[in-house]
């Protein structure tokens, strides 16, 4: 890995409506191509759930409508959308390599820790991440593909992840809606980047070390 910096914590919706606001659905620089097609295609203008009413800013929960909350973290976004705000606020979206690296760094959160403190240098150590699991899934840019020396198993396990490894994003960490059991560093989940449904946000990333294409 090349050293990199991640974000300390997910991105809220009050940070994602400031997108919104600067007409990010509207400005395909930000977007693949398939994702700006099927921006197109399905005519999105906000993330799953959202809703604008005369009431406020509401999002359709488990519980029904309910206000939205500008601190918590944004959920049920594409993958499509996760890297256009990224590109849109100059960063980017982890490798699941760079994501499972910083997990596993992770012991504790000191109760004296200020949240208000956004980027954590993986290199230094020096600042924990928060809401690695139990909030949403953090989509990564990394394909869903085989690791080195992998053979699928016999039987329905090993059909189940060989035949899925096509034309899918990782996404690593929990949602609320998730078993404790899957809530470890080396899981991966993965969607179509185009998918919604699930309980999933971002966390930035950036590179520490900028790229210099004059040198060979």
């Amino acid at each position: 890995m090349a050293p990199f910096a991640l974000a300390n914590r997910l991105v809220t919706n009050a940070e994602f409506q400031r997108f919104i606001d600067d007409g990010g659905y509207q400005r395909p620089e930000y977007w693949l191509a398939d994702g700006w097609a099927t921006v197109q295609q399905q005519q999105w203008q906000r993330p799953l759930y959202w809703q604008d009413a005369e009431g406020g800013a509401l999002q359709f929960t488990l519980n029904g409508l309910r206000p939205r909350h500008p601190e918590q973290p944004v959920s049920h976004l594409s993958g499509y959308e996760a890297d256009a705000y990224a590109s849109w606020v100059g960063a980017r979206l982890p490798t699941e390599i760079e994501w499972e690296y910083a997990a596993n760094q992770q012991d504790f959160v000191p109760p004296d820790f200020n949240p208000n403190k956004l980027q954590a240098s993986i290199a230094s150590g020096d600042v924990p991440l928060l809401q690695l699991y139990g909030d949403c899934w953090q989509w990564t840019g990394s394909a869903y593909r085989p690791y080195p020396g992998f053979q699928p198993s016999q039987g329905a396990i090993g059909e189940y992840n060989g035949k899925f490894m096509c034309n899918q994003w990782v996404l690593r960490g929990s949602s609320a809606l998730t078993q404790s059991g899957h809530s470890r560093p080396s899981y991966r989940n993965f969607f179509y980047p185009q998918d919604r449904w699930q309980c999933s946000g971002l966390r930035l990333a950036k590179d520490l070390i900028p790229t210099d294409h004059t040198q060979e």
